[in-house]
Parts: C-alpha cells; structure tokens; sequence
C-alpha cells in the first residue's frame, strides 16, 4: 500500500473529522477525491491509492460518523446535505478549487449534490453504483441490516459471517476477500471485531426511505459537458440497468458506462474493469 497521511479537519458544526492523504501528484492536475458509501470508510479506496497514488494526489475521506470520523451527536444530520458541505470545507481548507469525484453509493450522491451546489468543483466524476434513482428492493435489503450492531470474536469470523450472508453480491469471492472486505468495514473494539460506524446513521436513513422520494434527476444535469465514468455491478439490486441507461442517454457523449461482470452493490474497485474505469476518466481530465 503507499503510504498516506491520517489527517483530521473540523466540520463548520466543530466535529473532527479524518481523511487519508495519499501525496504525490502534478500541481496542474486536480486530485481524485474518494467518497465512500453509506456504512463505509476511506480504506475502501486502498485499491484506487494502489494504482494511481503517486501520479495523482488521492484524499479518501470517513463522512462523520464512521472510520475515524467522529459521530455526531444529532443523527439527523447523518444525510447527503451535512456530507456536502464536510467535503466542500475540506477543499477549501486544503485550496483545492476542483477534483476528480470518485463517489460509492453514498459518496456518489454527494458527488451529484455538490455538483448542484458548486458545479465548478467536479473536474470529472465517477459515480459507483449508483444514480438519480434507486431500486426498492436494494434500499429493503440495506434496511434489514444497517444500523444492527454484531460483535465477531475475529476478522476470520467476520468474513464467514459475510460470506453466508452476502455471498451473492460478490459471487467469485473466497474467504481471504471476504477477510480483506471484513478490514475494511470493521474495526477491533475490545476483544471483538464490529461494524465501523455509528448504528446511528440507520435513523435518518429509515426515515428519508419511508417518505416520498424526492426527484434527483436535476442534480445530474450539473454535471453534463465533465468527464463521466458510470460504474454499474451487473449483479446490482440497487441501480438498475435502465437507471444507468438513462443517464448516459441524459449526460450525452462525455459519460461511460461500465458494468462489471458478477458483482452486485457495489463494485471495489478491486475488479480490473473499476480500475480501468478510473484510468480512462482520469485520461479525459488531463485531456
């Protein structure tokens, strides 16, 4: 793994929150700014630093509440909006006028989002997973198990556990990517092996999903005429075939829509085609 900095900022509501920064970089590029998904940290993007850290400047941020983030002490502030300006005081504190958005399920709606909000800070973007609209189905099975907290004796049993449970989003996994999955979204808390995020992040997240959806498509709109990559698991049961369709229809010429093989929600860029992906974004930001 190349080396990074553990590097912690304040949010305008005072909580301490972490990114890692991986240096390196030309000062005449913008750097690939990685956002994780709903339950998820920075270390999901230790693949992404494998490839590009070095050429390019990679900063992975933990939103609040999860990682080394600290959670926040009113959970309704857990939702897309709070996420966005996290990001957006980041870049400023940091000077970065625009980055490279590579965003997973979450990290993906908040890319959107800021496009909406201050469009001049996508550079180009790749959405993992995710769009505008989302399946029920996919939010079902999330709600059944976010916010429930588990306790395993070891990262091995973890990665069994996750295994028998969720086997079918990465169908080709045997138990040493489940293990290296189960490190990534855990952590050791004692003797045991839990879920690294506050279990409170489920409370808004019920409560947005039980009202009327609101219509996202506007945000994509903020996004057209930049670099597109949209990464979409074959196997997904959350962003659908023709959601994904849609878009690139939508975003016209500049979007790229990649599907790979055998995963579900979402890829981890552990897949050749997620990588690849990435490069060829990063070859149309450079021009």
């Amino acid at each position: 793994m190349p080396a990074f900095e553990d590097r912690y900022y304040n949010s305008a509501d005072g909580l301490r929150l972490h990114y890692r920064d991986y240096a390196g970089g030309h000062p005449d590029q913008p750097p690939i700014l990685c956002l994780p998904g709903l339950t998820r940290n920075a270390r999901d993007f230790e693949p992404v630093a494998d490839r590009f850290a070095g050429d390019w400047r990679v900063i992975a941020l933990d939103f609040r509440g999860r990682g080394l983030s600290a959670s926040d002490p009113e959970p309704a502030r857990y939702m897309p909006a709070a996420y966005a300006r996290d990001v957006i005081k980041l870049l400023d504190q940091l000077g970065i006028a625009d980055a490279v958005f590579v965003g997973t399920s979450l990290g993906g709606l908040v890319t959107m989002l800021i496009g909406a909000m201050e469009d001049e800070r996508i550079a180009g973007a790749l959405l993992n997973d995710i769009g505008p609209e989302v399946s029920s189905e996919g939010i079902a099975r999330i709600r059944a198990y976010v916010g429930k907290p588990v306790a395993w004796e070891s990262f091995a049993e973890a990665a069994a556990t996750m295994k028998e449970r969720a086997g079918d989003v990465y169908p080709g996994w045997d138990l040493p990517e489940w293990e290296r999955f189960a490190r990534r979204c855990c952590r050791e808390e004692g003797a045991h092996v839990v879920y690294d995020y506050d279990m409170r992040i489920a409370e808004p997240f019920a409560q947005a999903n039980d009202s009327t959806q609101p219509d996202l498509w506007p945000w994509l709109e903020h996004l057209k005429g930049k670099p597109v990559a949209i990464l979409r698991g074959a196997l997904s049961d959350l962003f659908t075939e023709a959601t994904a369709d849609r878009m690139v229809r939508e975003l016209g010429p500049d979007a790229e829509l990649v599907t790979v093989p055998d995963v579900g929600h979402a890829p981890s860029f552990d897949e050749p085609e997620s990588i690849a992906a990435v490069e060829r974004l990063l070859a149309r930001v450079k021009g």
